[in-house]
């Protein structure tokens, strides 16, 4: 339906002092802060999960050398969406206007509708996380049973929820330290980034960069900032739901 008249009564009339509501600024590209960016020119995406080889044993004397098998874990896919959005003016709005050119007011508006809904469904990835937002092992993408080919569960969450702490953190660092591929194999990966929302940025900005640790008479040095554990930091992403969920990135390939 074109916006007409109707809409806009106070626009036809002298005596208007001025014009607001649509001149905010925004939260602009807080996704970059999370995810790499990629380029596609496809329908959709897939990515493999490989599977290496697991320890090699012990060959004795004259015996024969011990075969393992490689494979493919599973198949993620990632399928493009088209965002759309649009308005129409009526000609008799455009040219009784007394204040404003519509179409410049209302461009902007949608170019700010058009950032914002980027900003939400990328955020609602990290929102769904512990629930709907699935990998392609068919489990959440924060959760302490993703399967392995090995039968051991993988677990990239706190076995017990915490909120964000000096605690809370230092144990997800050891957790992520302690990460295993397909096989059972230790990988070097560590944390780089804090991913937050708003409700936790003054928590965050105490346990890292505070030079003492936070919270305590004790005169102990801050570990996580001495070690340099988190060397981008933390990023506020204002999109996220929950108040208490924090995430890590790492720099895991």
């Amino acid at each position: 339906m074109a916006i007409s008249r109707n809409q806009l009564v106070k626009e036809l009339e002298p005596g208007l002092n001025a014009l607001f509501g649509m001149e905010y600024n925004n939260y602009e590209n807080e996704h970059a802060e999370i995810y790499d960016t990629e380029t596609s020119d496809r329908a959709f995406e897939e990515e493999v999960m490989l599977s290496g080889f697991g320890e090699a044993p012990v060959k004795t004397e004259g015996a024969g050398v011990s075969f393992d098998n490689a494979q493919e874990v599973f198949t993620a896919r990632y399928t493009h969406e088209t965002i759309a959005l649009a308005f129409s003016l009526t000609e008799e709005a455009v040219e009784d206007n007394l204040y404003d050119r519509l179409s410049a007011r209302y461009t902007k508006a949608l170019a700010r509708s058009m950032a914002t809904t980027k900003q939400i469904k990328a955020a609602a990835i990290l929102n769904g996380a512990f629930t709907t937002s699935l990998g392609g092992d068919g489990v959440a993408l924060c959760a302490t049973t993703h399967p392995t080919l090995e039968g051991a569960n993988l677990s990239n969450t706190l076995a017990t929820a915490a909120d964000l702490s000096e605690t809370s953190l230092e144990q997800s660092l050891i957790d992520i330290a302690a990460f295993t591929d397909e096989r059972g194999l230790k990988i070097a990966v560590q944390g780089i980034k804090l991913i937050i929302p708003k409700e936790l940025q003054f928590i965050a900005d105490r346990i890292l960069k505070s030079t003492l640790r936070v919270g305590t008479a004790d005169n102990d040095i801050n570990a996580i900032k001495n070690m340099g554990m988190i060397p981008q930091g933390y990023s506020v992403n204002h999109y996220l739901a929950d108040p208490d969920a924090f995430f890590i990135k790492t720099d895991a390939p």
